[in-house]
């Protein structure tokens, strides 16, 4: 029995930030019904990264609303609307992500939903919360990693800003709303009481960045600067970072310089004895190991480093990773089967309870598959 079976769950997320996290639940054993729009439905369905068009709907929607089951509702119509109020009374939690005002307007907003089921959990994530001059703009992920900084810490010194090349702050976001939901949820057995879950983009992506802010505020106040070449912290010297071999990359994390000068046999290393010029010559150290690295394999290095116990890795494309025995062993990915029979590979959840994976063979929903179940199950 995993954790959370014989919860409830009302999804009306869309995109993914909201859905990152009911998927989340899911996995840990709640079922989720997805409230969606009769025509198009979450605009995540065709919203595509790529060219990757599965069974009719974009790749991203499958990868994040797999276990789920989809109810078809028009949230403007009178009646659809009662009969949604209908389900919210079964509902144990009740989550969003939309703008702030939208749920009001509709009448799903914390206070009626709390009128319908007093001790309802309701999670809610917004863009930039719901002060300030920030609160209606649109909460991409794009837009809130260039608004909170963080895209002056990936790249080198003269590359500009860059963009995590991932929908970090939507997946941070999911995360930290899904962690609220669980401490209610823990409070809610203790007291019975329900709560109110409230999450922002803005302060998720802020969050994140909880080790460089703290230096930043305790440093006089001087941005980061990344240093000129295979930057990969901007507050660790050398060698931190990504090199290029003679056939590949190398990824190396903190070490001393004299004794990687050593095993290397790098001589030009060997004079940066000191531990403070690690940071203070970052890029004239980084400058002569990048050049020496070049001079031979990844393989080569690895051989000579990793039984040093030198912190250092290869540096893997999805091919390369897919063959590697330290994937194969996690199990890390599964099958899944819609309604309709199409199956297709995704991701499992990363958890282990008592040592057991947490999977499913559920897929996503075709839109509104559930309808007559729901009606029929619930009554409405």
């Amino acid at each position: 029995m995993k954790p959370l079976e014989g919860y409830l769950i009302i999804d009306f997320g869309q995109f993914l930030s909201g859905p990152s996290a009911s998927l989340r639940l899911a996995d840990l054993g709640a079922r989720v019904i997805k409230i969606e729009r009769p025509e198009g439905g979450d605009i995540c369905r065709s919203l595509y990264t790529s060219n990757v068009v599965m069974n009719g709907d974009s790749s991203v929607f499958h990868a994040i609303n797999r276990n789920k089951e989809s109810f078809a509702a028009d949230l403007k119509n009178p009646e659809d609307r009662d009969t949604i109020r209908t389900l919210l009374a079964k509902a144990d939690i009740v989550m969003h992500n939309f703008r702030p005002g939208v749920m009001e307007r509709l009448g799903f907003d914390y206070n009626s939903v709390r009128a319908i089921k007093p001790d309802v959990i309701y999670g809610e994530i917004s863009g930039y919360g719901s002060e300030g001059e920030y609160k209606d703009r649109p909460g991409q992920d794009l837009l809130l990693q260039s608004l909170t900084g963080l895209t002056w810490l990936t790249g080198n010194a003269d590359s500009g800003p860059v963009a995590m090349g991932l929908s970090i702050v939507d997946m941070l976001a999911g995360a930290h709303l899904a962690e609220g939901i669980l401490a209610c949820l823990y409070r809610k057995t203790v007291s019975g009481e329900g709560g109110l879950v409230q999450v922002s983009m803005l302060e998720s992506a802020y969050d994140f960045q909880f080790e460089t802010i703290t230096t930043f505020m305790n440093d006089g106040g001087e941005n980061p600067k990344r240093s000129k070449t295979s930057n990969a912290n901007a507050y660790l010297g050398a060698p931190y970072g990504i090199y290029q071999t003679a056939d590949g990359y190398l990824a190396l994390a903190m070490g001393s310089i004299p004794v990687l000068g050593t095993l290397l046999e790098c001589d030009a290393l060997a004079t940066y004895a000191d531990a403070a010029v690690a940071f203070q010559k970052r890029d004239e150290i980084k400058g002569i190991l990048g050049r020496h690295l070049q001079t031979n394999t990844t393989r080569k290095w690895l051989s000579v480093l990793e039984p040093a116990d030198i912190w250092c890795a290869d540096v893997l494309n999805w091919n390369q990773l897919f063959e590697h025995e330290g994937f194969k062993v996690l199990n890390m990915t599964q099958e899944v089967s819609m309604s309709d029979g199409y199956t297709y590979q995704t991701t499992r959840c990363p958890i282990r309870i008592d040592g057991e994976l947490l999977t499913s063979g559920k897929g996503s929903p075709k839109l509104g598959q559930d309808n007559q179940n729901i009606l029929n199950e619930f009554s409405l």
